[in-house]
């Protein structure tokens, strides 16, 4: 039987790569991390051999990352070597195939995050300050008297 491609989902965080290979019921999983590429190889539920290997759009700490297995799939977590970069692709070559793809359900753009939280806080400062600055209380002159009001109406 030939090898065939696993399924793979990947998304970028500010200091890992996360993938997930997805193979329910694996058997003989093999996980090779090395700082440039990672090569995933196991057999599925019916026997079919996958294998995955993919040089990475920039180099990783192959030391600092690891995999876990679970019955729907295997994920690992790929240390980036420089933190707080963002990789544009996962692979070195500018050609996506077809059995990779970006997880929208995990993926979030963190890039600009910092400046983003910094504004909120700034805002919310400037709310508080608002807020929280002594001023006099709001004049009641144009408000009317129920005394009044309710005399006029009994007569």
């Amino acid at each position: 039987m030939a090898r065939q491609h696993a399924r793979t989902l990947w998304y970028d965080r500010p200091r890992y790569v996360f993938m997930e290979f997805c193979v329910e019921d694996s058997t003989d999983v093999h996980v090779l991390i090395e700082d440039h590429r990672i090569v995933f190889s196991c057999k599925n539920a019916d026997g079919v051999e996958l294998y995955n290997e993919i040089e990475f759009y920039a180099k990783v700490n192959s030391k600092d990352s690891q995999d876990k297995r679970s019955g729907r799939s295997i994920t690992c977590f790929v240390r980036k070597w420089k933190e707080k970069v963002a990789w544009p692709r996962l692979t070195k070559e500018d050609i996506k195939p077809v059995w990779l793809s970006v997880d929208f359900d995990n993926w979030r753009d963190w890039e600009g995050d910092e400046e983003v939280e910094l504004a909120q806080v700034e805002h919310y400062a400037e709310l508080l300050k608002k807020v929280s600055s002594k001023r006099p209380p709001p004049g009641m002159d144009d408000l009317d008297d129920d005394s009044d009001s309710t005399e006029a109406t009994s007569n």
